[in-house]
């Protein structure tokens, strides 16, 4: 599909995805990349300017959403303040004019599902954020959709609940089995739940793969830096030692750019080392150790270690890497090399 606007601009250009039956897919990337519009064009609630959306096969490029069979929970909960959380689950299916004994059956399983049992007879504003958003995801699940549609749904939980929330969704899945698509900024929201993750950057897919395809083998430098936490360090051969090609197995050419992930940097003795630097902060988060470093060179970049290192700020460190570990992309293309 593509999504273009008079000027010129294209906020989806030539977003071509197959998704599979009871698959969880994840469209992810910065703001303003097109995941969301291509989210809504999914839905049938934003057209496309070229292109056709297929679901179970049926063409639904012009089929109004409410004739879809999808389902969609939304980044703000959008439920109705005077209604109970029952009425609020149970309002589609009223619409629709559903037999009662029908949707009492359908919004207790879901209540149960969704461990609302025993709030049903309560009015959203008595509740916290994470159950607001269970009841938003619950009037979804008793619509028994073919798709579930998730727009940046946890966004505005806090640390905590974002976490028990996605596992919530995560075992939903499990138990429904029904495809979803989850759009998020958040890459370790991406890794944690999708069957198969789309990254998007500039309205254009940049690659389309498992979390760990993504992870060991990114197509670019742009996926190679946006998946991982922290983000993976680049450098010029300049930047590292004087036999950092020998240590790698490879030679290392100017026009090349070298991605080594914080979390493979291993602290060496000199002899050893791909890669040095002058200490500069750590953050020491318990179980592991984030070291903030900068070389000779003036580029910046982080270890994580397993505990803080015992060199003094303004020290010396050397690092060694598995060369398997390492990743060479193009400077000019940024393309995996």
């Amino acid at each position: 599909v593509n999504k273009g606007f008079p000027d010129g601009t294209q906020a989806v250009a030539k977003v071509s995805i197959e998704i599979k039956d009871q698959e969880f897919l994840v469209l992810v990337g910065p703001s303003g990349c097109g995941k969301s519009t291509t989210l809504r064009i999914i839905a049938g609630l934003e057209g496309s300017t070229g292109g056709v959306v297929r679901i179970g096969g049926r063409d639904v490029t012009n089929v109004a959403p409410k004739d879809r069979n999808i389902a969609m929970v939304f980044q703000n909960y959008a439920l109705y303040p005077h209604m109970s959380v029952y009425k609020n689950m149970a309002f589609g299916l009223k619409q629709a004019k559903t037999d009662p004994k029908e949707i009492d059956r359908r919004v207790q399983d879901a209540a149960k599902i969704l461990q609302l049992d025993s709030y049903l007879d309560r009015s959203p504003r008595n509740l916290s954020g994470g159950q607001r958003q269970r009841v938003a995801i619950g009037r979804a699940i008793v619509r028994d959709p073919e798709v579930f549609l998730f727009d940046e749904p946890l966004s505005n939980l806090d640390a905590a609940l974002r976490v028990q929330t996605r596992l919530e969704i995560a075992r939903l899945h499990e138990r429904l089995g029904n495809t979803m698509i989850y759009v998020t900024h958040d890459q370790v929201e991406a890794m944690t739940l999708a069957d198969k993750i789309v990254v998007l950057r500039d309205g254009r897919i940049e690659q389309v793969g498992s979390p760990i395809t993504l992870y060991d083998t990114p197509a670019n430098a742009f996926v190679a830096q946006f998946i991982g936490s922290p983000k993976m360090n680049f450098f010029s051969a300049g930047d590292l030692s004087n036999n950092a090609g020998q240590l790698l197995g490879r030679e290392l050419v100017a026009g090349q750019d070298v991605g080594l992930r914080p979390e493979h940097l291993i602290p060496v003795d000199e002899a050893q080392s791909v890669v040095a630097g002058k200490l500069e902060l750590v953050e020491n988060l318990g179980e592991y150790a984030l070291v903030h470093m900068v070389t000779t060179t003036g580029v910046e970049f982080i270890a994580k270690t397993e505990k803080p290192p015992q060199q003094a700020k303004g020290e010396i460190i050397h690092f060694a890497i598995k060369p398997e570990l390492a990743h060479y992309f193009d400077k000019e293309t940024g393309l995996r090399a």
